[in-house]
């Protein structure tokens, strides 16, 4: 299956899978529906990493996604807080070694 896209106004709505490849073209169509822009997923049956990575971005740039699904909301979040708890576990490291590198 292949991604649909129709815009009305300034909705945006995607079917079917939300591959990398669609980013650039989904983006393309937000921008085209200016600054009020919705995008809609109540039709998204899949999506990739990339997808969901543009997904919080749009959030955060003020865009309303509507009608994701469960699956989808649990792993925008996932990924908003995944970064955050890699680099507290880094900085963990680095201070243990730190702490090593003293006692020798």
């Amino acid at each position: 299956m292949t991604l649909r896209i129709e815009r009305a106004q300034a909705r945006v709505r995607l079917s079917g899978e939300f591959r990398s490849e669609h980013v650039a073209q989904v983006k393309t169509e937000i921008e085209g529906c200016g600054p009020s822009a919705v995008l809609d997923l109540e039709e998204l049956d899949l999506i990739s990493v990339e997808g969901i990575h543009f997904l919080i971005a749009c959030e955060a740039k003020g865009i309303r996604v509507l009608n994701a699904s469960p699956y989808v909301r649990e792993w925008m979040s996932r990924e908003r807080t995944w970064p955050q708890a890699r680099r507290k576990r880094s900085k963990g490291r680095r201070e243990m070694k730190s702490e090593d590198e003293e006692n020798e």
